[in-house]
């Protein structure tokens, strides 16, 4: 999709581009023993929603934001001008080595095992990946969070990912599934954003406010059946 797309005008004007709090991000650091990080890398850093609770969490860090879609990279420039060195390049790309990985939400792009592979070599001694994905909560979803679902890259449940993460030589410290409040800072903000582009907007615009009411209404009433899960691992 281009970067000129509606999907992406869309998701330009948001600062997160899936969920997750700020506490998701202290929770994580502090599993990871990564409180002391000199150089971190936030891969598939989207607008730089994470970036200052990654700076407050490891305050001697330098953080390196790497992400393909260049107006991203623009606003997390324009935001953050200390301490932080944008990239317009795949999460995969920037060499290391770093004391700590984040990647929310964003490890889909090349797959678990297959991100945490490429990372690995990107690794100082010690050090750990962050990194979330969605799973099911249930063995029975039902068929709107099914049909959710459909266009992402096939889902399973927490055993599954763990599984993914064995596959990539890893091994898993703690796990977290994200509440419903880290689903709120993510769809919440669109409901405004919605309702001030509706009026207005072209057939291609309006497709994708429409799907993107539609998720939010499936996350909201059938939000039992699914969530994102957040893993701190290290390689074996």
């Amino acid at each position: 999709m281009s970067e000129s797309s509606a999907f992406m005008r869309y998701h330009e004007r948001l600062l997160r581009q899936g969920p997750g709090l700020p506490e998701d991000v202290v929770w994580a650091v502090n599993r990871a023993g990564a409180a002391g990080a000199r150089r971190v890398l936030d891969a598939g850093c989207g607008a730089g929603a994470d970036i200052p609770a990654l700076l407050a969490a490891m305050p001697e860090a330098h953080l390196v934001a790497a992400d393909l879609h260049g107006p991203f990279i623009d606003r997390v420039s324009r935001d953050h001008p200390q301490r932080v060195e944008a990239v317009q390049a795949s999460m995969d790309a920037p060499e290391g080595p770093y004391d700590f990985i984040w990647c929310a939400g964003a490890i889909y792009f090349l797959g678990v095992t297959e991100g945490l592979q490429a990372f690995a070599p990107r690794l100082s001694p010690g050090a750990c990946v962050a990194f979330s994905e969605p799973v099911w909560t249930t063995p029975t979803p039902s068929d709107a969070a099914i049909a959710n679902w459909a266009d992402y890259p096939p889902m399973t449940d927490m055993a599954g990912i763990e599984a993914r993460v064995a596959a990539a030589g890893y091994t898993i410290l703690d796990t977290r599934l994200l509440p419903p409040e880290a689903w709120a800072a993510y769809y919440d903000p669109q409901d405004a954003l919605i309702a001030e582009l509706a009026p207005g907007a072209d057939a291609e615009m309006a497709q994708v406010l429409e799907v993107a009411a539609r998720e939010a209404h499936v996350a909201r009433t059938h939000g039992d059946d699914f969530t994102y899960a957040l893993l701190v691992v290290r390689p074996a």
